[in-house]
């Protein structure tokens, strides 16, 4: 039946069927093949609840915000603030690319997103400033994963939902993961520019009258990540209702920037909803299939497999780890993660791991599979954006990206408090 499953959907994947449609026929066919239940007749009632999920509502709500964000002019005054305190480090605007995407993934919520508005704003620094193309190629590929790690993330609300698990700690949680991959990655950028000056770029002449100037312009995304954050740290709101409370923040901001007109309102609700209707679609069609493979018994066959191995539960972590880093090759990230949470996670739990803490480790996981080929989406992103050049010259400067985050992995591993320090003293 394992067999069967995995065939079928990479088969499904490999034919370029989209995701929900994936998900959607591989249920009809277990369903078919061995229920002796009409599970399909299911799929009204599953449909509705989850889109009336009130926890879900957030996502739309996030993709909105990002959407204001990115048209407002927000993200460029921030970028261009945060070029001017870290251009003198070795790497430059490198350094710049992961800062920025670091701040402006506490607002969006969104990996893609991140990659998309800072990828825009900083490819035509490279030749501007004769940066080595791979390495800062792959410094927006790379940072752009923060926005699932980094607080608020459409993720850790979806990873919440699934698994039952307290969304305000896993906003906690993952605060200082997310800064200390993002260090981890501007000292990647460091060390490879100690060793390879001419990798460099040239430095970009900055005064201390801009620097002062411009730290106005780091204020906004501060703004909106404390009104989001902090409603629900002060008991204001639940993290649906934070998410239309940051909607309201961006949209006093565009009104303060002169930016808030009809058009640009409707560009980013068009912009909203086109990336909503594929984010519940997928939703919809992992829940479905999720409720199939339990009907047909092969979440508790897989359980009890894996429980039959005798493994000792950090065996059977490092079991899981190996698991994500594969099918993070072959499978996009939302679609991985709905369709394997439900079966991992209690897994995991049952071996006495905390799921606060668990759910940082697979955002971290996750972010792998954003910038590793073939599916990489955070690659074809930046390539998309880059629009010349061949894609593997993004592949290239990814990886020691990637590193760091194995790096963080194996430090998530081994002192878990750098996920539940904060949870722990603020819950």
């Amino acid at each position: 039946m394992l067999v069967m499953t995995v065939s079928v959907l990479v088969g499904f994947l490999a034919l370029a069927i989209p995701v929900a449609a994936t998900l959607a026929l591989l249920a009809l066919v277990l369903n078919y093949s061995y229920s002796f239940m009409p599970l399909h007749k299911a799929m009204g009632e599953i449909a509705w609840s989850t889109s009336t999920e009130f926890l879900l509502v957030a996502i739309p709500l996030f993709i909105l915000l990002g959407e204001l964000l990115l048209r407002t002019g927000i993200a460029e005054r921030m970028y261009r603030s945060m070029s001017y305190w870290l251009t003198w480090l070795p790497g430059g605007l490198m350094h710049s690319n992961v800062g920025a995407s670091a701040l402006f993934a506490a607002t969006s919520g969104s990996s893609v997103a991140t990659a998309a508005t800072i990828g825009t704003l900083a490819e035509p620094q490279i030749r501007a400033n004769k940066y080595n193309e791979r390495l800062f190629l792959g410094t927006l590929a790379s940072g752009g994963t923060l926005g699932i790690l980094i607080p608020p993330s459409i993720n850790i609300i979806i990873y919440g939902s699934l698994t039952d698990t307290s969304i305000p700690d896993l906003y906690l949680a993952g605060i200082i993961p997310g800064a200390a991959l993002a260090g981890l990655f501007m000292l990647t950028v460091l060390i490879a520019c100690l060793v390879r000056r001419d990798w460099d770029g040239e430095k970009i002449s900055v005064s201390w009258s801009q620097r002062i100037r411009g730290l106005k312009d780091l204020l906004p995304p501060l703004f909106i990540f404390s009104v989001v954050i902090g409603s629900i740290y002060l008991g204001w709101a639940t993290p649906t209702e934070s998410a239309a409370l940051g909607v309201i923040a961006s949209l006093i901001l565009a009104a303060g920037y002169r930016r808030l007109t009809l058009s640009m309102l409707k560009e980013a609700v068009e912009g909203a909803m086109r990336t909503t209707a594929m984010v519940m679609l997928i939703i919809i069609a992992a829940y479905f299939l999720n409720f199939v493979l339990a009907g047909i018994g092969l979440t508790s066959q897989l359980t009890d497999f894996i429980a039959s191995l005798g493994l000792s539960s950090f065996q059977t972590l490092l079991a899981v780890i190996l698991f994500y880093v594969i099918l993070g090759f072959f499978m996009e990230t939302l679609t991985l993660m709905i369709t394997t949470i439900p079966i991992i996670a209690p897994i995991i739990i049952a071996q006495g791991y905390d799921p606060v803490w668990f759910g940082i480790l697979l955002m971290i996981l996750i972010e792998t599979a954003l910038v590793t080929p073939p599916i990489g989406l955070n690659l074809y992103v930046v390539q998309g954006i880059r629009k010349e050049g061949p894609i593997s010259d993004v592949i290239i400067g990814v990886i020691p990206f990637v590193i760091a985050m194995f790096v963080m992995i194996a430090l998530l591993v081994a002192f878990p408090a750098i996920a539940m320090f904060l949870p722990d003293m603020l819950g």
